[in-house]
């Protein structure tokens, strides 16, 4: 069967390296707990509060003090699947391009619900603007500057943290005349969806953000406030019984929590 010289291990390595590349939220994610989760299906994160700090006199500075934790669990409970047939795969992968451009349609469509999920995440934000019409450039720029100074009073460094906006095309249409040049315009900068800059922060513009059926979601977060976990589970090649095919499937599973919630802001527009 032609099936058998399918590589899945080729095709995995692929989609893992394409995924971020059609997102725009996946890319400004903290991914360090990634690496937990191929020892099971759900992560805890622990929190740590911060030690006081206190004036040294020459005294004794009396017992340790016990600093306060707290844990938060990340569920991997997130499952998508592609599943395409071919005349014949090895027929596909010798024609130039063909099997690329079927994978690279798999994989966009696979990233763009990993993306959605993630813009889904705002429903669950706690700082959240009150439902705003923003019609002009004015109440475009009076939301996003309120979101912004909501952040720095949370503590949130423009200049340090890596601090990310993300706006419907509608309203970066009209807040378009305040954004900046991207400081860094390089392949990276441009391939992760960056067009601009305001006040520090990069400016992203996608369909993807959340509508709760009135507003739209724009998030304006660090890298740090949202967790994602992904794992590509599998690719195979197989031989449907019903058909003179050759098909390839692949399974995602993935998961996000909000770890920092001083760290996003949420402005409901419409």
């Amino acid at each position: 069967m032609s099936y058998a010289n399918f590589k899945p291990t080729i095709w995995s390595k692929y989609i893992q390296h394409e995924l971020p590349k059609f997102t725009v939220f996946e890319n400004d994610c903290d991914y360090k707990f990634e690496g937990e989760v191929k020892q099971g299906k759900t992560v805890k994160i622990l929190g740590v509060g911060r030690p006081t700090i206190g004036s040294y006199t020459g005294a004794a500075i009396g017992s340790p003090e016990a600093v306060s934790t707290n844990d938060t669990t990340l569920a991997i409970d997130q499952a998508k699947f592609f599943n395409f047939a071919v005349d014949d795969v090895d027929k596909a992968q010798s024609i130039d391009g063909l099997m690329s451009a079927l994978m690279e349609e798999s994989t966009r469509a696979m990233a763009e619900s990993r993306d959605t999920y993630i813009a889904g995440l705002a429903a669950a934000a706690t700082n959240v603007s009150a439902s705003t019409a923003i019609t002009s450039k004015t109440t475009a720029k009076a939301a996003i500057d309120a979101a912004i100074t909501a952040l720095m009073g949370n503590g949130v460094s423009m200049s340090r943290d890596s601090v990310t906006m993300y706006l419907s095309p509608a309203v970066f249409m009209l807040f378009a005349d305040y954004i900046l040049e991207a400081k860094t315009q390089n392949d990276k900068a441009i391939a992760s969806g960056v067009i601009g800059n305001y006040m520090g922060a990069a400016v992203k513009m996608t369909n993807n953000v959340y509508n709760d059926g009135t507003d739209n979601y724009l998030m304006v977060k660090t890298s740090k406030a949202i967790a994602f976990c992904s794992c590509i589970d599998s690719v195979e090649a197989y031989r449907p019984e019903d058909l003179f095919s050759d098909a390839v499937k692949g399974l995602n599973t993935f998961g996000g929590k909000i770890v920092r919630p001083n760290e996003l802001y949420v402005i409901k527009a419409h």
